[in-house]
């Protein structure tokens, strides 16, 4: 009997929740944001560069899934508050965010807003499998 290679079960965790009454454009748009810091912030979770068959070079990725959720405003908040009581690396993306342009007047518009008051509509996270599990309690997988 042949060695069947084992499915690869990561201890960590990195998923996207996203506000469910947000259009299609800004779900897509929030998700690609919010991901964009990981890698920066958690570098392990980044892979190795790719390569087609001709050498084409192309840029590393993550080198795990990301699991996207969504749930409702208050879904947010408790995931968000749980987060960071976990110190979970995070990600956050607010409705302020829409109008805005740049990176500059998106930290701006965070910044402007007390922890407890920021309009979420998108969160990311990363961490042990378990600590995300028990942070997006009461989000549903992503349709």
């Amino acid at each position: 009997m042949e060695n069947a290679p084992r499915p690869v079960r990561f201890d960590t965790k990195i998923a996207v929740l996203l506000r469910d009454d947000l259009e299609t454009w800004q779900r897509l748009n929030v998700t690609a944001f919010l991901v964009s810091g990981l890698g920066s912030r958690v570098p392990e979770v980044v892979g190795e560069p790719y390569a087609d068959a001709d050498g084409v070079a192309y840029l590393p990725m993550f080198r795990q899934p990301v699991l996207v959720f969504e749930g409702a405003k208050e879904t947010l908040g408790r995931a968000h508050a749980r987060a960071v009581a976990r110190g979970l690396a995070t990600a956050v993306f607010t409705s302020d965010l829409f109008a805005t342009s740049n990176d500059r007047d998106n930290r701006a518009a965070v910044a402007a807003v007390a922890t407890a008051d920021l309009d979420l509509v998108g969160l990311a996270v990363h961490g042990p499998r378990g600590a995300v599990d028990k942070t997006l309690k009461g989000a549903r997988m992503h349709p």
